[in-house]
């Protein structure tokens, strides 16, 4: 994705035909029901203010009659026609923005839904940030062009083909001279229409970068702060919001010039015609009323023009809009499920194979991660995965939830490839505790839930017990219903462990995958969440990264990895005596696991 919009304007060029604007067709089409009757109610409208001026025209040229019942009668006319114009259009109204604000809520949840289900491949390549721009700013535009700007251009060019057929019955000299300013008000729309265009693409794009850079400093906003990183941060957001401001502001100068240049024609030719229509009205070849109703249509027709110029604007941004949220909508994924996916059944064997894996993140295309691993794990085993940092073992727990493929090679769950099966279906046979958990913005009972979310209270609180956190989620000030707050900033580093290891416990799935699970906690919550493990682990196959002696030395098999390689294989007595990698990591990595001995 693009970084900054130089780039983009070139990878996104099609996002300047206004034909995008065709690809909101499909959220649009469920609702033609509500389309049709808000087209009636518009071209009702439509005619109704056509049909207003010939009232104005009767009741001017009958200012002198006889008859009151019958002036009466014009003005009563008169008023009905408005009556009908405001109900019109208050119907208009209602139909066309509760219609944009419906499509623009399935188009958000069309977007999210398809990001929701992206693999980390996807968003190597682009920020969140920006993607949430996208989600809200982007819709934001469709939700103004679908609510408003399609359905008042519709109507303006109505009236502007009905005014100016009208005006041709009122007086076709007049009108000859109207039509000849036409040419003259296109060619600045077309000319800074271009210009207008790219502006608005490259001002979108500022946006959407100023949106990524403030979501990753406030998700970091500790560890800003924690480095005295404040000031830099606030300029770099500064430089890119200050970017988007200077974009903004050359594209509302060159719109401001496009409406003064086509305003000035328009309202210059206006007058002119009203002088010639006055001469005419002097010399008797038209009626007063008629030249009013010629005025009327004049400035009908103009104002049609006016609108339809300022929407254009506004439907050239939409138009990038679209064309933004459905290249996400379109976007392929490196990671796919198959077409016909095996079934999955009951992974309670757990027999995983890692057969002569390569693999490389998309990234850092140069450097294996994973370089030629072949890796049996037996159903119930527990394995210990160790090695420097980098060596490769996050990587393996990555490939066996299948957030990325192997580059080459295969990964096998009970003899069935991972790519021939659906995702969700054997990502439910495997439960996780990362390196970082992740606690939601929830309270703390709904976060252990999410392992199992059938789950009840009492099981959510027996998998707290298991992990060592019934006692401190007890002493929160709301228990087990307290809020923990974004990311869990209320709650310590070995706290938030705790209730990711609950969450998994609660799980129950038959392969346990540990990320380095016990390293935020303390020697004594260490201990009570370790046994919980053990336990956890007896009946399971269970694949644990760890730096811990404790935890290595209980594992049935240690791999070793260093530099993407398995390079030894053993038990923990067995590695010691080769006085190998495994050796030197006891000695300098598991000291503390020693100490704890």
């Amino acid at each position: 994705m693009a970084d900054h919009p130089k780039s983009s304007d070139t990878e996104r060029e099609k996002s300047k035909n206004m034909g995008a604007l065709r690809q909101l067709l499909p959220f649009l089409w469920p609702y033609r029901l509500m389309m049709g009757l808000a087209g009636a109610a518009l071209v009702l409208t439509a005619i109704v203010s056509l049909i207003l001026p010939l009232a104005v025209r009767r009741v001017v040229d009958n200012f002198d009659v006889s008859s009151a019942v019958l002036l009466d009668g014009y003005f009563a006319a008169a008023l009905g026609i408005a009556l009908l114009l405001a109900v019109g259009t208050a119907l208009r109204y209602y139909l066309v923005t509760r219609l944009g604000e419906r499509v623009v809520a399935d188009i958000r949840v069309a977007v999210f839904d398809r990001m929701i289900g992206m693999s980390p491949a996807f968003f190597e390549k682009i920020m969140t940030g920006e993607v949430l721009s996208r989600i809200t700013t982007d819709t934001t535009l469709i939700l103004s062009v679908i609510g408003s700007s399609v359905s008042v251009a519709l109507r303006n060019v109505l009236i502007f083909f009905g005014g100016l057929i009208l005006m041709m019955f009122t007086s076709a000299k007049l009108t000859g001279m109207v039509l000849l300013l036409v040419p003259a008000v296109i060619v600045p729309i077309v000319l800074l229409g271009r210009r207008l265009r790219a502006l608005s693409r490259e001002n979108q794009d500022w946006i959407a970068q100023s949106s990524g850079s403030a979501s990753e400093a406030l998700l970091s906003v500790q560890t800003v702060q924690a480095f005295t990183h404040e000031k830099r941060s606030r300029q770099a957001f500064w430089d890119v919001t200050e970017k988007s401001f200077v974009a903004a502001r050359r594209r509302i100068g060159v719109r401001a010039w496009m409406t003064a240049i086509v305003i000035f024609l328009i309202f210059a030719g206006i007058v002119g015609v009203l002088w010639m229509g006055a001469r005419d009205v002097r010399t008797e070849v038209m009626t007063v009323g008629e030249l009013v109703q010629f005025v009327i249509y004049s400035v009908m027709v103009a104002g049609a023009v006016g609108a339809l110029t300022e929407i254009w604007g506004e439907l050239q941004r939409a138009a990038g809009a679209t064309e933004r949220l459905v290249e996400l909508l379109e976007s392929r994924d490196a990671v796919q499920d198959p077409v016909d996916p095996k079934p999955v059944g009951n992974l309670r064997t757990g027999h995983i194979v890692f057969d002569n894996v390569t693999f490389r993140y998309p990234g850092r295309p140069s450097v294996a991660a994973l370089d030629g691993v072949s890796l049996d794990v037996a159903p119930g085993e527990t394995v210990a995965l160790v090695g420097p940092s980098g060596a490769g073992k996050t990587t393996i727990i990555q490939l066996i939830q299948r957030f990325y493929d192997p580059t080459t090679g295969r990964i096998t769950m009970d003899g069935v490839d991972l790519r021939d099966m659906d995702r969700a279906d054997f990502r439910a046979q495997v439960a996780l505790v990362p390196q970082d958990p992740v606690i939601f913005a929830d309270t703390a009972r709904e976060n252990i839930r999410f392992g199992r979310p059938g789950a009840t209270d009492a099981e959510v609180e027996e998998a707290a017990r298991a992990a060592a956190a019934h006692d401190f989620l007890t002493a929160l000030p709301e228990g087990y219903d307290s809020y923990v707050g974004e990311r869990g900033v209320m709650l310590s580093g070995g706290q938030k462990q705790r209730i990711a290891i609950a969450r998994a416990i609660l799980r129950d799935a038959p392969i346990l995958l540990l990320d380095e699970a016990t390293s935020a906690l303390d020697a004594q919550s260490e201990r009570l969440v370790q046994q919980a493990v053990d336990d956890l682990a007896r009946s399971r196959t269970t694949l644990i990264v760890a730096h811990r002696l404790a935890t290595v030395k209980k594992a049935d098999r240690i791999v070793v990895f260093d530099g993407g390689r398995i390079v030894a294989t053993g038990t923990h007595d067995s590695l010691v005596a080769e006085n190998g990698l495994y050796a030197r990591l006891a000695r300098l990595q598991f000291t503390e696991g020693l100490a704890a001995e």
